[in-house]
């Protein structure tokens, strides 16, 4: 009988591993031979940066064109699988190009370390008591990463809260952590279990928890667009766009799928530049969340001239220094094809870039739908699912889209008869 229990493993060499899982599936020796094949990350890095290697797993990279962001270009890196969003990112930047571009702004690169502090006898004299301890708890924190500091960051300030909860209140202690140009999770993490202990003798009590939130209300980032009515389509496109919004604003069912076209953008570009797309994708939903009510992250309305106005405003905790951004090779050419020199010129990119996808998605959705675009570049991959090499994936492709029947089982009747032809 097969068993995941393997003892050891993480003490394998990918190749090892490789022929263990081999094994375990009854895999063939070309389908080990894509497992292993080695692109611009070789296994010996990859089996450096996360545990039990045996593989990597090629993701198409794209580039997004026409981007204008504070007055400056932008050619923009763009990693995922879905067909039709780096096509509709540049349609959209080059529309915003009539006004503009894109206009965007950042709160400063500061992260919240949590430090969870329960049964604590009086948890409102304990947080007065904290409050006045504030210079010291900062000192402290500050002595765990001198470069930090020596950048111009470091722990700048100290919040209390008391929150109630089903095992009774905790008192959580909020440590505002200026990041500077790395997002942040190791330094914060380290600052919040190296004050812990004072902070259970200020207190009285007992801390559990010592982590970074990746609500990161304090490291916001916004961008805005005018869109001319005119190079959209005309003041009905500019209508129905604002119905769609509002459909959003007053449906979370709409408003999950609004907001995950926004993400479409914003996690490729995460994604290409080696940046944590779980935490930014946690953080924008949670923000989404805030008032009891999922509320979109963007916003449109109409302006006195009848042109569009888009904006968007969430927490993007992005860095470019340490993880993935600084040790994977291409996430580091892509840095460089962007050209951004800081953390939050970063995120001011991937918010003008979530505009972007949003304002793309609201046209197709009010216009010709959704699928015509998607679609048609959808049927290429169906096309290759089903078997097409060559000038065959194209021609399976294109009268499946032209049928509107993209579907894997038109697409071998199609290619059946391409061979038959021949």
């Amino acid at each position: 009988m097969k068993t995941s229990e393997i003892s050891g493993f993480y003490k394998l060499s990918p190749a090892e591993r490789l022929a263990l899982v081999k094994e375990y599936a009854d895999l063939s020796e070309d389908e080990v031979k894509t497992l292993s094949a080695e692109g611009s990350l070789k296994l010996a890095d990859a089996n450096r940066m996360i545990e039990n290697v045996v593989g990597t797993m090629p993701m198409p990279l794209g580039m997004a064109v026409n981007f204008r962001i504070n007055d400056r270009d932008y050619l923009v890196p763009m990693a995922l699988e879905e067909p039709s969003v780096v096509a509709a990112a540049s349609n959209a930047a080059k529309m915003a190009r009539a006004k503009g571009g894109f206009t965007a702004t950042t709160t400063g690169p500061v992260m919240i370390g949590q430090i969870q502090v329960t049964h604590v006898p009086d948890p409102d004299g304990a947080a007065q008591t904290i409050m006045r301890n504030k210079e010291n708890i900062l000192e402290m924190c500050n002595a765990k990463d001198p470069v930090l500091v020596k950048f111009g960051g470091g722990a700048k300030d100290v919040e209390c809260r008391i929150v109630q909860s089903m095992r009774g209140p905790m008192l959580i202690v909020h440590l505002l952590v200026d990041c500077r140009d790395a997002m942040g999770a190791n330094a914060v993490n380290t600052m919040a279990e190296g004050v812990a202990p004072y902070l259970e003798e200020l207190s009285g009590g007992k801390v559990y928890l010592r982590i970074i939130s990746n609500l990161a209300v304090k490291r916001l980032a916004r961008s805005t667009a005018v869109f001319d009515k005119e190079s959209i389509g005309g003041p009905d496109v500019v209508e129905g766009i604002l119905e769609a919004y509002a459909f959003a604003e007053a449906d979370p069912y709409r408003c999950a799928t609004h907001n995950k076209g926004v993400m479409n953008g914003i996690d490729a570009v995460v994604l290409a530049t080696g940046n944590d797309f779980r935490a930014v994708e946690a953080g924008a939903h949670a923000y989404a969340a805030m008032g009891g009510r999922y509320h979109s992250l963007t916003t449109w309305e109409k302006n006195a001239d009848g042109d569009l106005v888009g904006s968007i405003e969430l927490p993007l905790a992005v860095g470019l220094i340490g993880g993935a951004t600084a040790s994977h090779p291409v996430a580091k050419a892509n840095v460089r094809i962007l050209g951004v020199k800081t953390a939050q010129e970063l995120a001011e990119v991937m918010a003008s870039v979530g505009l972007a996808q949003n304002f793309a998605a609201l046209r197709a959705l009010t216009t010709e739908g959704i699928q015509r675009g998607h679609m048609s570049l959808h049927a290429r991959n169906i096309a290759i699912a089903a078997g097409a090499i060559d000038d065959e994936i194209d021609q399976v492709a294109a009268l499946m889209a032209s049928e509107k029947k993209v579907r894997m089982d038109r697409a071998k009747e199609i290619l059946e008869q391409l061979r038959k032809r021949k």
